[in-house]
C-alpha cells in the first residue's frame, strides 16, 4: 500500500488500483482489499470462472449474498448498534431519576 494526497495504491489479484480514501479510513480500506483479493483468488483457484472481470463479478455477488444472508438472519450490526444506543439512553434516564431518591 502506498498512500499520498491523491489516494491509496492497492493491489487486487496482481492489478494495481488507486483508491481515493481519507487517511482515517485507510485501515478499513486495506481490510476490504484483502478480503476482496482473497475471495477473487478463491474463485480463480477453483477453476470454474475464467477472466478477471467475471471473477470480480462472481466475488461481488458472493460478498453481496453473504451480506444479505447476515441481515436476513436477524443480525444487522447497524440495527444492533442503534438498539444498544437506545437502551443506554433509557438506562441513563432511569438512573438520573434514581439519583433524586438518595439526595439528602
Amino acid at each position: 500500500m502506498a498512500a499520498n494526497s491523491n489516494g491509496v495504491d492497492v493491489t487486487i489479484m496482481g492489478r494495481e488500483f488507486r483508491i481515493a480514501c481519507p487517511p482515517e479510513e485507510q485501515d478499513k480500506l486495506m481490510q476490504a482489499v484483502a478480503y476482496l483479493d482473497r475471495k477473487m483468488r478463491e474463485i480463480r483457484d477453483a477453476g470454474k470462472v475464467i477472466g478477471v472481470e467475471r471473477i470480480a463479478i462472481m466475488a461481488a455477488l458472493n460478498i453481496a449474498h453473504e451480506l444479505l444472508n447476515t441481515r436476513m438472519g436477524g443480525f444487522d450490526v447497524g440495527d444492533i448498534k442503534r438498539r444498544i444506543h437506545c437502551l443506554e439512553k433509557q438506562i441513563d434516564e432511569a438512573m438520573a431519576d434514581q439519583d433524586d431518591l438518595f439526595e439528602r
